[in-house]
């Protein structure tokens, strides 16, 4: 639960945690000063690509809140990065009780999508949408359940890039400290 003395912002992140899940992003970018430490709190480090240094999604410390926000562990990234969403509630576009909602129907459609993925235990959200999505694109036969999976997963991918700015699936390491 958030601290009263939390600002909007981060309430906002603290009850999201898209980012952290991996239902934004596969990874999030280090910088070489923190690969040890994070890696020392229990983050899955990638140290072998410069360009892609950095630790996996979803975040084992997420436990439905950030273990580590406020502590001077906490890796810059998860600070720093700013989706759609949050630069609008800081620019006073949108109050926080009519942000939350959004993340909530986020939440509520990635539960949908989820329906349709294969079970798996390794693999993020994301990984697993885009595996089954480029199955579905092969498949020369599409029943109604395969229909309604690409419409919803579709959807949820729109969402994404209306409300929190994230338009891609595919890597894109220059253009975001968190990486689709």
């Amino acid at each position: 639960m958030a601290d009263s003395e939390d600002s909007p912002a981060t309430v906002l992140c603290k009850s999201c945690g898209l980012c952290c899940t991996g239902h934004l992003f596969l990874w999030a970018r280090l910088k070489s000063s923190e690969l040890n430490s994070s890696q020392a709190v229990g983050l899955h480090v990638i140290r072998d690509d410069p360009r892609q240094r950095g630790f996996t999604l979803p975040c084992p410390l997420w436990k439905g809140q950030c273990t580590i926000y406020s502590s001077p562990d906490c890796p810059r990234v998860c600070h720093s990065y700013k989706c759609k969403l949050l630069k609008e509630l800081d620019n006073e576009d949108i109050s926080l009780p009519d942000a939350l909602p959004v993340i909530q129907q986020a939440k509520a459609m990635i539960k949908e999508v989820e329906t349709f993925l294969p079970d798996s235990r390794n693999g993020s959200f994301r990984q697993r949408l885009v595996a089954h999505l480029e199955l579905m694109e092969k498949a020369t036969k599409k029943g109604s359940l395969e229909l309604e999976f690409q419409r919803k997963a579709e959807e949820l991918l729109k969402f994404y890039e209306d409300k929190f700015g994230v338009n891609d699936l595919v890597d894109k390491p220059e253009e975001s400290q968190f990486v689709e």
